[in-house]
């Protein structure tokens, strides 16, 4: 009930999407009335088996044919910027101590795709995380997802790029599709389409990038090398259907339908999380994640700029 809520409602906010909507108003029911015991049997398989499940449908939102169309040089930038971003990532998680898995998830959101992307990581280092983390990388997604949707389009009027530079700067950036749509077409319709085809190159780097983020994670532990190489069944099922997605065509009707349907099973998934989110919890947490948050999308999009320069 609380998932289908935000997926109606969210269309009339005009900046909250479903998924963080979904998320606040789990935190918020959670913490303002004392739910019977009997509810959280359901609530603990939403927010873990169906969030695996979500991932599945997503796959089909995604389509490696979209790096064709940028060139090889901006694919390059692109490709160099978020797997740099990646690295960071795992360094200064470390630097400023971020608890459990936020840094994480905060820098996989901010260099691939936003809330997706954090809905893909999330289940592979559950056993390294609480659901305050998922919580707490998913409000600061949203959050310098929607000041840079307003920032970052007045600061490239001032530098009068042509439109495929500054569709490049904000599709490289900006965290989810609907962030980047809202700035790019926001300027002009030529910035809107350079700015959407590069950011959905930058959406199919997110297999590979998961496949790297899940070595750099557990690079430390002692295995075999093949071991490195297993990844949990929901995301092989996502790099198979986004590989058949690519390169057997579908009629687009069937693939925007599971697409919206993998988006309605991830904002529900995000409701179960919120009620498992104490408030307490989140608030102490929350300060670094902030912090973390701003710092790795001005690296992301110091890296972004310097290619774009560069080449």
């Amino acid at each position: 009930m609380i998932g289908l809520a935000a997926w109606f409602v969210s269309p009339f906010t005009g900046v909250i999407n479903s998924i963080l909507l979904a998320l606040l108003l789990g935190i918020f029911i959670t913490n303002a009335f004392r739910l019977p015991i009997s509810y959280f049997e359901g609530i603990n398989f939403t927010s873990s088996k169906l969030l695996e499940i979500s991932i599945l449908f997503l796959a089909f939102g995604i389509n490696y044919n979209n790096i064709a169309a940028i060139g090889g040089k901006t694919f390059l930038v692109i490709v160099v910027s978020v797997f740099l971003t990646l690295l960071l990532t795992i360094y200064l998680a470390k630097v400023f101590r971020c608890p459990g898995s936020t840094g994480w998830l905060i820098g996989f959101g901010t260099a691939i795709c936003g809330s997706s992307a954090i809905a893909a990581l999330a289940p592979s280092v559950s056993n390294k995380s609480k659901k305050e983390d998922v919580a707490i990388s998913m409000a600061v997604i949203n959050l310098y997802g929607s000041i840079g949707m307003v920032v970052l389009p007045l600061l490239l009027a001032a530098f009068h790029f042509n439109p495929f530079i500054s569709g490049t700067i904000l599709g490289g950036s900006l965290h989810s599709v609907g962030n980047v749509a809202g700035a790019a077409y926001g300027i002009s319709n030529a910035v809107g389409e350079s700015a959407i085809a590069i950011k959905l190159a930058r959406v199919a780097l997110l297999s590979p990038g998961l496949i790297l983020f899940s070595y750099l994670i557990n690079k430390d532990v002692k295995m075999v090398w093949y071991k490195r190489l297993s990844l949990p069944w929901y995301l092989w099922g996502f790099i198979l259907i986004s590989i058949f997605i690519s390169f057997v065509p579908m009629p687009k009707n069937a693939v925007s339908t599971l697409d919206t349907l993998g988006k309605i099973v991830l904002t529900v998934a995000m409701a179960a999380i919120g009620l498992r989110v104490g408030l307490k919890d989140l608030l102490i947490s929350g300060k670094s994640g902030l912090l973390f948050g701003l710092i790795i999308f001005v690296i992301h999009l110091g890296i972004l700029l310097a290619g774009i320069l560069l080449v």
